[in-house]
């Protein structure tokens, strides 16, 4: 069974072919930083009009590179949301259009429940698991009971960890997007200023509002603070955070596995410290690769297999 996955939910188009939920056939994206880089953030009309620009080039470039022609294709599946409005209308419409044309099923994924699907193959994980989506746009808590069950137990109450590192990024005048350059910068501290954990008491939920308060208020008060350790010192917030709330989870949760996904994944600071922590807990878990971490749309196919 061929799936077609469609992603462009923010600023990334992505195609790929997955045959059976496993085996990627060809995978493409195309990324706007450099566009969106000019303006410190996601622009949302350039992004849709981009989308327009390369998606078709992109179907065909993974038809071409997968070997197969468009009518061993079994269904469509692409991103419908959440997401920007605008950039998720034409992936939805491309996606329907393709398979009317082609007389197959169409199928609608959720774009965070597809970041937890990239842990799907090339096998199952063992179920119940915890999922933990930290993204641009995300920070959220699910309970998996199977490919086809997802319960939320905790969101974000206000910016999400992607969108905090961002935030820090530009207070500190580092390049869009935040996260990999105050990674870097982080790197060189030889100490780290502490910094609040942020989340929210007793609860499932995320609050990364009051770090972002509390690094801003710091650098007013110390113009002259070293970049590198306020670097150093938000990042490690942030991860103890995460950590932090996925101890809690696992301790009212009986799960067999612990799931993630998400653009913020691709700090490789984060990845040790869950590395560390599942190593401690006696937990299997799951990160995938970065390029599986970021917006893709074998994670879309993938979800989208379950789905039909």
């Amino acid at each position: 069974m061929i799936i077609l996955g469609i992603e462009s939910s923010c600023d990334e188009t992505a195609v790929a072919l997955v045959a059976d939920g496993r085996v990627i056939l060809a995978s493409e994206v195309a990324s706007q930083d450099d566009i969106h880089s000019l303006y410190g953030g996601v622009v949302p009309e350039l992004a849709s009009r981009q989308h327009l620009e390369v998606i078709v080039p992109l179907f065909k470039r993974c038809l071409r590179k997968s070997g197969i022609s468009s009518s061993e294709i079994s269904a469509v599946t692409a991103t419908t949301a959440p997401g920007l409005s605008g950039s998720l209308l034409v992936g939805d419409n491309f996606g329907r259009a393709v398979a009317l044309a082609l007389e197959i099923p169409f199928v609608s994924v959720n774009h965070i429940e597809a970041h937890l699907a990239a842990n799907f193959f090339p096998q199952l994980p063992e179920f119940p698991a915890l999922g933990l989506v930290v993204s641009g746009g995300h920070s959220s808590l699910f309970l998996v009971s199977g490919p086809n069950n997802f319960r939320v137990l905790g969101e974000t109450r206000d910016d999400a960890a992607g969108e905090t590192f961002d935030k820090i990024a530009r207070v500190l005048s580092l390049p869009y997007p935040g996260g990999p350059p105050l990674e870097k910068l982080a790197a060189t501290a030889e100490t780290a200023i502490r910094f609040p954990l942020p989340g929210v008491n007793n609860s499932y939920d995320f609050s990364f509002s009051g770090l972002k308060t509390a690094v801003v208020y710091y650098l007013k008060e110390h113009p002259e603070a070293d970049k590198a350790a306020v670097a150093a010192g938000f990042q490690n917030s942030v991860v103890k955070g995460l950590v932090r709330k996925l101890d809690y989870t696992c301790n009212r949760h009986k799960v067999r596995s612990v799931l993630t996904g998400g653009g913020v994944l691709a700090n490789n600071f984060l990845r040790c410290k869950l590395k560390e922590w599942a190593e401690e807990k006696g937990m299997e878990l799951r990160i995938p690769s970065i390029a599986f971490s970021l917006d893709n749309a074998v994670m879309v196919a993938v979800r989208g297999f379950y789905l039909c």
